[in-house]
This record gives structure tokens, C-alpha cells and sequence, in this order.
């Protein structure tokens, strides 16, 4: 069954136009490639973060980072450490991606040459001063209460292991009130165990710096034999201590039913922000600024909504993928695209503009191949033509041999097929190989 006329000549149009175009989709996609390995778009599938102690409100948040960008198809690896110091010595070494890091551990200066940049800070961190309530009576005999940090010396204070970077802090706090380490029986078990000792009257004090979040705060809150010490001097600490901010606890926000605390209670706090290596992927800092924003927008016991992200309290520098979750609105495209595509658009979309202006005087390329690729197939039967008349002028052929060569020409011509603008130049050359049949006809003898 043959092939319509009609049909035939448009698929032959078209396979021109493919072929024509060609070189320039050849072009495009070689640039593509390049810039796609050059660009490394696609961020690994596996990033490490750094939290802290189990049952710290680091441990709990970041199991919700865990959660949350498993729907983007990362997997998050959980690293368990001590606390604010571990973390920031695993983003120095390279042993983790971006990590939970207290304010006041980091130092502003070689961190930042170090290449370690913030997301962002994410969330009060008190320092909570809990002690046992028949110790408050031994100190104060009149209101059994506990005021002030100078009123520790002699107790036995637990306060955390080195690299929670909670000993580091209460250094400085206590160096503030002229008191030396010496003066208190110190320990540094972990906050669980420290919890424990202190519930079976072990310990005097024990004192921590985590979000409310922490499961293990809110159970000291709510015991009943277990007081909070107030820093009713928050605001001289934070004129001396510019990582530490003066907070309140409001009355009744841990239980309202049980009026827990029965007054607001002043607090001093340092700010938590989400730090990241230098190395780490763009589109994971990117995606770990995003899901802050989901996490830590929200109210709180010391903040309003939307205090949190913020760019404001950070010790060192932003990162530009910070910055624009926190202060800038997301591409539209990320509504409606999965992580990978929104990250693939959001990384190469520079390229494939540069790519649609270069292809703008490439596009001029493709008419005259397109025009060249059709006339070649009639142009090419020139050169049997011209060699039969050349053979014919120096009598060098016979003339029932150039006879049946052109007829051999005049055969084949015929099956070519060019699009109908094109049309003439097939008629042309029909015509020139009818004048040379004549030449030769007419040159027998």
C-alpha cells in the first residue's frame, strides 16, 4: 500500500525541519548537561544534624525536622550529643550538616571564617534554676525561696555536662556575682539522671538551659516539692551578656486548671539558631530555612507568633537561604511543584534563560539549513548532468550510453519530493535534463 503523495511530502517537511533544528537542540542540551554538573542542582539524599541529650527539646525538634523533610524525600540522620558545644565542634569538623547551637557558644569571628553561616534563630532558651523546696527553706527561713544566684554557695549544683555549654554560662554567670566555682559542690551528670538525684534529694540545685519544649522541664515544673529560681535581675544580665535576653514565664502557662507558675517568673535566656556548614548542599539549607518557618512560627511560652524564625538575634552571619525563608516569600513555583522540580527550577532557572537568549540568533541558523537541506536534494543531480554534457562536448561518450544515463536521472528525479514552494527548482532542473536529451539526440549521427 502506498503512501499518499500529500502525507509523504508533509512527513518529509517535517523530518527537514527536525534534522535543520538539530544542531541547535544539540547546542541547548550540551549546555544543559554542562551547567546541570557545573550547577550540581539535586542535593544529597542523606543530611546529618546534630541535636542533643535524649529528651532534650533539641532530641524532640529534631525529630519533627526528621519528619518533615522525609516528604521531601531527605533523610535526616538524628546525631545524639551533649549539647550546644558537641554540635558546633561536629559543624567544625565536618561530622555533621547543620546543627541546634545555643547563643554565646559560637565564636563570631573564626566561625565565621570557618564558613558556618545561620538559618536563623529559632527559639528561646531559658536557663532554668530548679531546686529542691526544703533547701529553699534552709537558705531563706522566712519566704523558703530562692532568689538569686549568690544564695547557691555551699549546695550541691548539677549544671550539665561540658558540652551541653551550660557550665560555660553559668561560669560567666557566676564570675558576675563574685563567686567562684569553688564555693558550690559541682557536678555534670546529664539532665535525666541529674533530675532523678534531685527528686530523691541528692542534689540541692540543678540547672539547664532548654526550650519548654523539653519533656524533662515541664515534669520539673509540674513536681510538686520542686521550685523555679526567678533572675529578677534578667535585665542587668542581658546589659552584661549580650547572647542572654530578660524573659518571663507567664502565670498559669504550664497548667491554667493549676495555676503553675502562680505569678510570672523572670527568666534569662539564650537564643537557639540553626546552624549549617559552608559545604552544606544550597537546597538543603534552603529546605531546613523553609521547615523552620513551619516549626518554630508558631506562639510560645516566651514569644508571639511570628517572632520566630528571625534574622535578628543571630550571632553570626545569615546565609542567603535563610535570609530569604525568613525575610523574603517563597517562588511561586513551590507551591506547585515537588521539592526536587521547584529545586531543579530554582537552580537552573538563571541558565535556562541565558539558554532561550542564546537560542535567539541560533533560531536565525535554522531557516537556510532547512532551505539548503531541500535544495541539495535537488541540486545534487547538477553534477551527473553536468558530466554527461561534458562527456558529450569532448565526445568522450557514447551517445546511446548518455541516452540511458539521463534516462537513469530523469527516472529518479522523479521520485524526489520537495514541499510545493519549492517546486520550481525540481521543475528547473526536469527542464535542463529534457534541453541536454535533446543536445544529445540531436548530436548523433
Amino acid at each position: 500500500m502506498h503512501m499518499p503523495r500529500a502525507l509523504r511530502l508533509f512527513l518529509l517537511t517535517i523530518r527537514d525541519l527536525i534534522v535543520s533544528i538539530g544542531p541547535v537542540i544539540f547546542i541547548v542540551i550540551g549546555l544543559l548537561i554542562a551547567a546541570y554538573w557545573y550547577l550540581d542542582p539535586q542535593p544529597p539524599k542523606t543530611v546529618v544534624l546534630a541535636t542533643g541529650p535524649q529528651g532534650s527539646a533539641y532530641a524532640e525538634f529534631g525529630k519533627r525536622y526528621q519528619q518533615s523533610l522525609a516528604a521531601s524525600g531527605i533523610q535526616v540522620e538524628l546525631k545524639t550529643t551533649e549539647g550546644a558545644l558537641d554540635n558546633l565542634a561536629l559543624l567544625r569538623s565536618g561530622g555533621a550538616d547543620v546543627a541546634f547551637v545555643r547563643g554565646g557558644a559560637a565564636d563570631p569571628v573564626a566561625d565565621e571564617e570557618a564558613g558556618i553561616t545561620s538559618l536563623g534563630s529559632l527559639f528561646y532558651e531559658p536557663i532554668w534554676v530548679f531546686y529542691r523546696e526544703e533547701v529553699g527553706r534552709k537558705i531563706d527561713r522566712k519566704t523558703g525561696l530562692l532568689t538569686s544566684l549568690a544564695q547557691l554557695k555551699g549546695l550541691h549544683v548539677n549544671i550539665d555536662k561540658a558540652g551541653s555549654g551550660v557550665p560555660q554560662i553559668m561560669e560567666k554567670l557566676f564570675a558576675a556575682n563574685h563567686m567562684d566555682t569553688k564555693d558550690m559542690d559541682l557536678s555534670h551528670l546529664d539532665p535525666a539522671p541529674a533530675n532523678a538525684a534531685l527528686q530523691a534529694g541528692l542534689i540541692d540545685v540543678v540547672v539547664l538551659a532548654s526550650a519548654p519544649q523539653s519533656p524533662l522541664v515541664r515534669e520539673l515544673l509540674r513536681s510538686p516539692n520542686i521550685r523555679l529560681m526567678p533572675f529578677d535581675q534578667g535585665d542587668a544580665y542581658a546589659r552584661r551578656f549580650a547572647f542572654l535576653s530578660a524573659v518571663a514565664l507567664p502565670r498559669g502557662v504550664v497548667t491554667l486548671d493549676k495555676d503553675i507558675p502562680p505569678h510570672d517568673v523572670a527568666l534569662l535566656a539564650a537564643t537557639t539558631s540553626l546552624l549549617s556548614r559552608e559545604e552544606t548542599h544550597p537546597a538543603l539549607r534552603q529546605l531546613f530555612a523553609q521547615t523552620a518557618q513551619k516549626l518554630h512560627s508558631e506562639a510560645g511560652w516566651f514569644n508571639r507568633a511570628r517572632d520566630f524564625p528571625n534574622t535578628r538575634t543571630s550571632e553570626l552571619p545569615v546565609s542567603p537561604e535563610g535570609d530569604r525563608a525568613i525575610n523574603g516569600s517563597p517562588p511561586f513555583w513551590q507551591r506547585y511543584l515537588p521539592f526536587w522540580a521547584s529545586n531543579l527550577v530554582e537552580r537552573m532557572w538563571l541558565v535556562l534563560g541565558g539558554l532561550i537568549v542564546l537560542m535567539l540568533p541560533l533560531s536565525k541558523v535554522v531557516p537556510p539549513l532547512y532551505t539548503f537541506r531541500v535544495r541539495s536534494r535537488v541540486f545534487r543531480w547538477y553534477a551527473r548532468l553536468r558530466d554527461v554534457e561534458t562527456r558529450l562536448e569532448g565526445g568522450t561518450g557514447e551517445h546511446e550510453a548518455l541516452l540511458k544515463e539521463l534516462d537513469d536521472i530523469d527516472r529518479k528525479v522523479n521520485k524526489v519530493a520537495v514541499p510545493l514552494s519549492y517546486a520550481d527548482e525540481l521543475y528547473a532542473l526536469r527542464n535542463n535534463i529534457l534541453a541536454v536529451r535533446k543536445r544529445v539526440i540531436a548530436a548523433r549521427p
